[in-house]
């Protein structure tokens, strides 16, 4: 009843609503050492609405392809579940990979109906980037974000020192997601709007100290650059230089602090400092886990409790975190810090085949329908730029935190235009289908 009496627009918004209030709700600040947040509880009733509007529409939710792709994961993961340690492990540990990776996905994708409804979801992208930048940058100014190099000035919005890497995920997305748009919307004032919110997004994403992010942004925009063409590329990467040019040494941003950061990504195998040497040996140690239990891995979750087994002596023993108001605190090394390590290392061969295979499967149909975007280019750009950020970062990331929900949202984006039905169509021609 309440929702005969909105307005026309709201009616129509009203299925994809939900998934947008989760990119909102993840602007909240995040309690310390909190293991759940409120965007976390959205999503699983956002699973739950995709799941009654479905059958209210009283129609097909997925094509088999899309669900092949999509449910290919769950065979590995509860292979892999079944090997688990403990209980608590299997259920916890199922739960938030299926949340991840399966439930929020299709629900993103039974949820966007068109590229109206996708473009909303970007745009949420956008806004939670700009509000977790100006926070960052902030932080940065006045000395209050989290400890780097002795001085707080690493840039973390309102995921705190617990999760540095949540804001530089945030607003890397959204970057990427204006890009998207900049390079294909049809509208002139739409793709003013996303450069002006792309350039805006530079300074907070530098002063995150994201070496990781900092290549996942290049890699994923310089792909959506040359999707617009050789002259159109050429132009935008010299506004990116310019801008970077301006902000580290017209204004001085933290220019040898930058620098620094920006030499130690060129010589990590010379030179590395004691992150490197960490990330170097849990990779070594994931991968002999891998050597020891080829098929189906140790379990999940299960990589603490293999760590020590399989590590070298050059292995800290966790990594510091500092920060204003949040004092010094040590915090242990739980995990490879690169996704296809950890799936390797826990989940075996057969959750690489599941689990990897899906995502590849995705950026594949994704690319491929890029021929035929038409009208929806600023969107396929966008969501293929999402997958290719995701799949890059994950070279020296991997789930855990409160941002790793976005995560769902984001492959959600790319499933959708890789798998759903209505990605290439007109909202005119879907609304008479309907």
């Amino acid at each position: 009843m309440v929702l005969s009496l909105a307005p026309p627009a709201l009616r129509r918004l009203a299925p994809v609503l939900p998934v947008v209030a989760i990119v909102v709700l993840l602007g909240l600040p995040v309690a310390p050492e909190s293991n759940a947040t409120p965007a976390d509880a959205m999503s699983a009733l956002v699973v739950l609405w995709a799941v009654v509007h479905t059958v209210r529409q009283a129609r097909r939710p997925l094509t088999r392809t899309a669900a092949l792709v999509l449910g290919l994961p769950v065979v590995g993961l509860a292979v892999s579940a079944s090997g688990a340690m403990t209980p608590a492990d299997a259920v916890t540990g199922l739960a938030r990979y299926l949340q991840v990776f399966v439930l929020v996905p299709v629900a993103v994708v039974l949820l966007v109906r068109d590229r109206r409804d996708a473009r909303l979801v970007l745009w949420s992208l956008v806004g939670l980037a700009l509000w977790e930048g100006g926070v960052g940058v902030h932080q940065y100014l006045t000395g209050t974000g989290a400890s780097y190099q002795g001085a707080e000035i690493r840039a973390v919005g309102t995921f705190g020192p617990a999760d540095v890497m949540g804001m530089a995920t945030a607003v890397s997305l959204g970057l990427v997601a204006a890009v998207g748009i900049a390079l294909g919307s049809g509208a002139r004032r739409q793709r003013l709007v996303a450069t002006a919110c792309a350039l805006a997004l530079f300074l907070p994403l530098v002063v995150s100290f994201s070496r990781g992010s900092w290549i996942a942004t290049a890699v994923a925009c310089g792909a959506q650059l040359l999707t617009a063409g050789p002259r159109r590329a050429a132009k935008t990467f010299a506004v990116g230089v310019a801008a970077v040019v301006v902000l580290v040494g017209g204004v001085g941003v933290g220019a040898a602090v930058l620098q620094e950061r920006l030499t130690s990504i060129t010589r990590i195998a010379d030179a590395p400092d004691q992150s490197v040497v960490d990330r170097y040996s849990l990779w070594a140690a994931a991968t002999d886990m891998w050597r020891g239990h080829p098929m189906t891995g140790v379990g999940l979750k299960a990589f603490p409790a293999y760590r020590d087994g399989h590590a070298s002596v050059a292995l800290s023993s966790g990594s510091d975190t500092d920060a204003a108001g949040w004092g010094f605190r040590r915090r242990p090394l739980l995990s490879p810090h690169n996704m296809y390590l950890l799936v390797l290392s826990e989940e075996g061969l057969l959750g690489a085949l599941t689990v990897v295979g899906s995502w590849l499967a995705l950026l594949v149909c994704a690319t491929r329908r890029l021929r035929r975007a038409g009208r929806a280019r600023d969107c396929a750009v966008a969501a293929c730029g999402l997958l290719l950020w995701q799949y890059v970062d994950y070279l020296y990331a991997d789930i855990g935190g409160p941002s790793t929900v976005l995560t769902g949202v984001c492959l959600g984006l790319g499933a959708w235009w890789a798998l759903a039905r209505g990605a290439t169509t007109t909202p005119a021609a879907e609304a008479g289908v309907r």
